[in-house]
């Protein structure tokens, strides 16, 4: 891969995501977010990696910890390609918490966890993903998981 293409992956490719993408956060938090230097998902994910920077961010922000915790979920289930945006706010409600929780997961359970949510807050078995594209969200997480604890290792 050429410097070139390095420096200009896809967010599809590098799980990295305009803020404004990650579900559920008002246009005053994504401002708020924003003015912290915080403009996408991998910046979240640098400004909380401890639990001490996630209350120092919910202190600056003056918001409740459980919100950055949230997003700090969404922002890491968003790294996985085939999950992205579209779907890390569903995992999230399924009670998938972190890639590491989803590598983990089997995939047949977590698909069910999937369906019971789908029929009970829409009555549409129909939205549920299939189970082919939830396989491949396992697959994916233990991929990043991998390269992630690879990565750290190097830093320490």
């Amino acid at each position: 891969m050429s410097a070139k293409q390095k420096n200009h992956r896809s967010p599809f490719t590098s799980g990295d995501w305009p803020i404004e993408q990650l579900p559920g956060l008002t246009q005053e938090e994504q401002s708020q977010l924003r003015n912290c230097g915080i403009s996408t998902t991998q910046a979240l994910i640098k400004q909380g990696k401890t639990p001490q920077a996630k209350l120092a961010l919910a202190n600056k922000l003056q918001i409740h910890i459980q919100y950055v915790n949230k997003w700090m979920a969404l922002a890491d289930l968003a790294r996985i390609p085939s999950v992205g945006t579209q779907y890390c706010g569903l995992l999230l409600h399924a009670g998938i918490g972190s890639v590491a929780q989803l590598a983990q997961t089997p995939t047949q359970r977590l698909h069910k966890q999937i369906l019971r949510l789908q029929v009970a807050t829409m009555q549409r078995r129909d939205l549920c993903p299939a189970i082919e594209l939830v396989e491949r969200w396992s697959q994916e997480a233990r991929m990043v998981g991998s390269m992630g604890a690879e990565g750290q290792g190097k830093n320490n």
